[in-house]
């Protein structure tokens, strides 16, 4: 029981920040070749929804709240 929670710790405090960092590296290498795209602001949204910035849309901030 404990190993599964030290697996589930490891995975939560290792493997997503650097899966984040690796979508926001990738974003930009493709952003500089191709510019702007639609599979850019995904990588970019996906890497700030595994960090918990979930508030933010695809469309940009959030207004009128």
């Amino acid at each position: 029981m404990f190993g599964r929670l030290v697996k589930r710790w490891a995975i939560a405090a290792i493997a997503v920040p650097i899966a984040a960092a690796g979508a926001r590296r990738l974003s930009r290498a493709m952003e500089q070749r191709r510019g702007p795209s639609r599979a850019t602001n995904l990588l970019r949204w996906s890497a700030d929804a595994m960090q918990g910035r979930a508030g933010r849309s695809m469309k940009g901030p959030r207004r009128g709240r």
